[in-house]
């Protein structure tokens, strides 16, 4: 009876988990906009615990810092809103996954979850997303319904994992969206190459 009872203990462990990696990766699904004119920038995680991280290389973050405080200052110029995304893990699953499966980084209330040094005061708004996908809770939706916004260009990291399927839920929902390459940071550029076929599928498109 007790090794049943762990048998299903670890089953269950298994499959909650599974869950929580299924949540942390999927795509949302939103209703579709109508013609919106006007457009928004996304600065997607950049936090204290990715941006120091050692896995991006001192020279790229430079240059991508650059693009993006360009990118901040064209469209502060023009009126267009800055949205900072801020990653905090807080569904009981994916919690789970982070800690055994990213070193416990960015799981709410831990260290490093505020935006890194150079990207503070950057943005107009700041909002914390639980997925990869920004639009997962609705409150991004939300302020780019109230601003009006049909077209998005996103920057920030990683361009593999929660820039990549921000996009994709973006383009379910009728928006024009646009990848800021220059301004993205890219942990494994192998994979990257498979990842911009599945984004140019669906009509990212890379500037």
């Amino acid at each position: 009876m007790i090794l049943y009872l762990l048998g299903a203990a670890l089953v269950g462990f298994v499959v909650w988990t599974g869950i929580g990696v299924w949540r942390i990766g999927r795509v949302s699904r939103g209703p579709v906009i109508g013609k919106r004119p006007n457009t928004a920038v996304l600065l997607i995680d950049l936090q204290m615990v990715f941006w120091d991280s050692d896995q991006y290389d001192a020279a790229t973050k430079a240059n991508v810092e650059q693009v993006i405080k360009t990118e901040v200052s064209r469209a502060k110029s023009a009126g267009v809103p800055v949205i900072a995304l801020r990653q905090e893990w807080s569904i009981p699953s994916t919690k789970i996954v982070a800690k055994l499966m990213m070193n416990g980084d960015a799981i709410a209330g831990s260290n490093g979850t505020e935006l890194a040094p150079p990207f503070v005061g950057l943005s107009d708004h700041v909002l914390v997303k639980r997925v990869q996908d920004a639009f997962e809770t609705g409150e991004l939706d939300a302020i780019l319904k109230r601003l009006d916004v049909g077209k998005l260009r996103i920057l920030g990291l990683d361009g593999n994992y929660c820039v990549a399927i921000t996009a994709q839920a973006a383009r379910r929902r009728g928006f024009e969206v646009e990848i800021v390459s220059s301004g993205v940071l890219i942990g494994d550029k192998a994979k990257y190459e498979r990842v911009l076929e599945t984004l140019d599928a669906v009509g990212v498109s890379q500037v």
